[in-house]
């Protein structure tokens, strides 16, 4: 749970940080950025398990 606590904080000062020099944001748009991070992670378990 720390993990995720720290990686939502890392964000969310990525994002603040951006926003005040008025850089593009770095991510794709919300669903396919979320459908790529779930693949990736399902990609990485599926692995994980034929190889183990």
């Amino acid at each position: 749970m720390k993990e995720v606590i720290l990686s939502l904080f890392s964000g969310l000062f990525v994002g603040f940080l951006f926003a005040l020099l008025r850089l593009p944001i770095p991510a794709p748009p919300a669903l396919a950025g979320l459908a790529g991070i779930v693949g990736i992670y399902l990609g990485f378990k599926i692995f994980q398990m034929l190889f183990q």
